[in-house]
Protein backbone atom coordinates (compact mmCIF):
# COMPACT_ATOMS: atom_id res chain seq x y z
CA UNK A 1 0.00 0.00 0.00
CA UNK A 2 1.08 3.52 -0.74
CA UNK A 3 -0.50 6.91 -0.19
CA UNK A 4 0.00 9.94 -2.41
CA UNK A 5 -1.16 13.51 -1.80
CA UNK A 6 -3.12 15.25 -4.56
CA UNK A 7 -2.98 18.91 -5.57
CA UNK A 8 -6.54 19.35 -4.25
CA UNK A 9 -5.52 18.25 -0.73
CA UNK A 10 -7.04 14.77 -0.91
CA UNK A 11 -5.00 11.65 -0.26
CA UNK A 12 -5.08 8.65 -2.59
CA UNK A 13 -4.40 5.14 -1.34
CA UNK A 14 -2.85 2.74 -3.87
CA UNK A 15 -3.38 -0.92 -2.97
CA UNK A 16 -3.92 -4.38 -4.37
CA UNK A 17 -7.63 -5.07 -4.79
CA UNK A 18 -9.30 -7.66 -2.62
CA UNK A 19 -12.66 -9.40 -2.66
CA UNK A 20 -14.16 -6.69 -0.43
CA UNK A 21 -13.41 -4.04 -3.06
CA UNK A 22 -15.75 -5.64 -5.61
CA UNK A 23 -18.87 -3.49 -4.96
CA UNK A 24 -17.00 -0.20 -5.36
CA UNK A 25 -15.01 -1.53 -8.32
CA UNK A 26 -18.20 -2.50 -10.17
CA UNK A 27 -19.54 1.04 -9.65
CA UNK A 28 -16.24 2.45 -10.92
CA UNK A 29 -16.24 0.24 -14.03
CA UNK A 30 -19.76 1.36 -14.89
CA UNK A 31 -18.72 5.01 -14.59
CA UNK A 32 -15.36 4.88 -16.37
CA UNK A 33 -16.70 3.42 -19.62
CA UNK A 34 -18.66 6.63 -20.18
CA UNK A 35 -15.76 8.97 -19.42
CA UNK A 36 -13.22 8.17 -22.12
CA UNK A 37 -13.18 6.87 -25.68
CA UNK A 38 -9.62 5.64 -25.13
CA UNK A 39 -10.75 2.50 -23.26
CA UNK A 40 -11.52 -0.87 -24.84
CA UNK A 41 -15.14 -0.59 -23.64
CA UNK A 42 -17.77 2.11 -23.69
CA UNK A 43 -20.87 2.92 -21.64
CA UNK A 44 -22.79 -0.23 -20.70
CA UNK A 45 -20.37 -2.57 -22.52
CA UNK A 46 -18.71 -4.04 -19.44
CA UNK A 47 -21.42 -5.87 -17.56
CA UNK A 48 -20.04 -7.56 -14.47
CA UNK A 49 -21.81 -8.45 -11.24
CA UNK A 50 -20.36 -7.95 -7.78
CA UNK A 51 -20.11 -11.73 -7.30
CA UNK A 52 -18.30 -12.15 -10.64
CA UNK A 53 -15.90 -9.36 -9.69
CA UNK A 54 -15.29 -10.99 -6.28
CA UNK A 55 -14.26 -14.23 -8.01
CA UNK A 56 -12.00 -12.33 -10.44
CA UNK A 57 -10.31 -10.40 -7.62
CA UNK A 58 -9.79 -13.53 -5.54
CA UNK A 59 -8.23 -15.32 -8.53
CA UNK A 60 -6.00 -12.30 -9.15
CA UNK A 61 -4.68 -12.39 -5.59
CA UNK A 62 -3.64 -16.06 -5.81
CA UNK A 63 -2.21 -16.00 -9.34
CA UNK A 64 1.48 -15.09 -9.35
CA UNK A 65 1.39 -13.20 -12.67
CA UNK A 66 -1.83 -11.26 -12.25
CA UNK A 67 -2.72 -8.19 -10.19
CA UNK A 68 -5.42 -5.57 -9.85
CA UNK A 69 -4.32 -2.29 -8.28
CA UNK A 70 -6.77 0.33 -7.06
CA UNK A 71 -6.51 4.04 -6.38
CA UNK A 72 -8.92 5.02 -3.61
CA UNK A 73 -10.08 8.29 -2.11
CA UNK A 74 -11.71 7.12 1.10
CA UNK A 75 -13.67 4.05 0.04
CA UNK A 76 -14.31 5.33 -3.50
CA UNK A 77 -12.37 3.74 -6.38
CA UNK A 78 -11.02 6.56 -8.56
CA UNK A 79 -8.53 4.55 -10.62
CA UNK A 80 -7.49 1.01 -11.38
CA UNK A 81 -4.85 -1.02 -13.16
CA UNK A 82 -5.34 -4.63 -14.20
CA UNK A 83 -2.41 -6.80 -15.31
CA UNK A 84 -2.88 -10.33 -16.62
CA UNK A 85 0.06 -12.59 -17.46
CA UNK A 86 0.21 -15.54 -19.80
CA UNK A 87 -1.31 -18.86 -18.77
CA UNK A 88 1.13 -21.31 -20.36
CA UNK A 89 4.72 -21.78 -19.16
CA UNK A 90 6.30 -20.20 -22.25
CA UNK A 91 4.41 -16.93 -21.81
CA UNK A 92 3.91 -16.68 -18.04
CA UNK A 93 6.69 -14.10 -17.80
CA UNK A 94 4.78 -11.55 -19.89
CA UNK A 95 1.34 -10.00 -19.98
CA UNK A 96 -0.73 -6.94 -20.71
CA UNK A 97 -2.26 -4.26 -18.54
CA UNK A 98 -4.85 -1.56 -18.78
CA UNK A 99 -5.12 1.51 -16.58
CA UNK A 100 -7.87 4.06 -16.07
CA UNK A 101 -8.64 7.02 -13.82
CA UNK A 102 -11.91 8.89 -13.29
CA UNK A 103 -11.96 12.10 -15.32
CA UNK A 104 -12.22 14.33 -12.21
CA UNK A 105 -8.80 12.98 -11.18
CA UNK A 106 -6.94 13.28 -14.49
CA UNK A 107 -3.63 15.16 -14.62
CA UNK A 108 -2.75 14.42 -11.00
CA UNK A 109 -0.26 11.61 -11.59
CA UNK A 110 -2.50 8.78 -10.39
CA UNK A 111 -2.13 6.70 -13.56
CA UNK A 112 1.64 7.15 -13.45
CA UNK A 113 1.80 5.97 -9.84
CA UNK A 114 -0.35 2.92 -10.66
CA UNK A 115 2.02 1.95 -13.51
CA UNK A 116 5.09 2.53 -11.31
CA UNK A 117 3.56 0.28 -8.65
CA UNK A 118 2.98 -2.39 -11.31
CA UNK A 119 6.63 -2.15 -12.37
CA UNK A 120 7.78 -2.57 -8.77
CA UNK A 121 5.41 -5.51 -8.28
CA UNK A 122 6.80 -7.14 -11.45
CA UNK A 123 10.38 -6.68 -10.23
CA UNK A 124 9.49 -8.15 -6.84
CA UNK A 125 7.61 -11.08 -8.41
CA UNK A 126 10.73 -12.60 -10.01
CA UNK A 127 8.23 -14.06 -12.48
CA UNK A 128 6.99 -11.20 -14.67
CA UNK A 129 9.80 -9.98 -16.95
CA UNK A 130 7.86 -8.03 -19.62
CA UNK A 131 4.94 -5.60 -19.38
CA UNK A 132 2.87 -4.84 -22.46
CA UNK A 133 0.07 -2.41 -23.21
CA UNK A 134 -2.04 -1.20 -26.08
CA UNK A 135 -2.82 2.49 -26.46
CA UNK A 136 -4.82 4.29 -29.11
CA UNK A 137 -2.41 5.98 -31.50
CA UNK A 138 -4.10 9.37 -31.02
CA UNK A 139 -3.84 9.27 -27.20
CA UNK A 140 -0.76 11.49 -27.16
CA UNK A 141 -0.96 12.28 -23.45
CA UNK A 142 -0.92 8.61 -22.44
CA UNK A 143 1.84 7.76 -24.93
CA UNK A 144 4.04 10.53 -23.46
CA UNK A 145 3.45 9.20 -19.94
CA UNK A 146 4.31 5.62 -20.92
CA UNK A 147 7.47 6.74 -22.77
CA UNK A 148 8.53 8.86 -19.77
CA UNK A 149 8.23 5.77 -17.56
CA UNK A 150 10.37 3.77 -20.02
CA UNK A 151 7.97 1.93 -22.31
CA UNK A 152 8.94 1.74 -25.97
CA UNK A 153 6.74 1.48 -29.02
CA UNK A 154 6.95 -2.02 -30.47
CA UNK A 155 4.25 -2.15 -33.11
CA UNK A 156 1.13 -0.75 -34.70
CA UNK A 157 -2.20 -2.49 -35.12
CA UNK A 158 -4.40 -0.75 -37.65
CA UNK A 159 -8.17 -0.42 -37.22
CA UNK A 160 -8.04 -1.91 -33.70
CA UNK A 161 -10.84 0.26 -32.31
CA UNK A 162 -14.17 1.10 -33.93
CA UNK A 163 -15.90 3.96 -32.13
CA UNK A 164 -18.84 6.02 -33.37
CA UNK A 165 -18.36 4.84 -36.95
CA UNK A 166 -14.63 5.57 -37.05
CA UNK A 167 -11.59 3.25 -36.93
CA UNK A 168 -8.58 4.01 -34.73
CA UNK A 169 -5.13 2.45 -34.76
CA UNK A 170 -3.45 1.05 -31.68
CA UNK A 171 0.20 1.16 -30.64
CA UNK A 172 1.75 -1.78 -28.82
CA UNK A 173 4.22 -0.68 -26.15
CA UNK A 174 6.41 -2.74 -23.89
CA UNK A 175 8.80 -2.54 -20.96
CA UNK A 176 11.40 -5.17 -20.11
CA UNK A 177 11.80 -5.86 -16.39
CA UNK A 178 15.42 -6.56 -15.43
Amino acid sequence: MKTIPLKNGQTVLIKEAGKGDAPELVIYLQMIGAQSDFLTFGPGELEVSVSEEEVFLEESRITKNRIMLLALVGDKVIGCLNFTGGIRARIQHTGEFGVSVLKNYWDQGIGTVLVQELIQWAKDSNKVRKLNLRVRSDNDRAIRVYEKIGFIQEGLITREFFISGQFFDCIYMGLTID
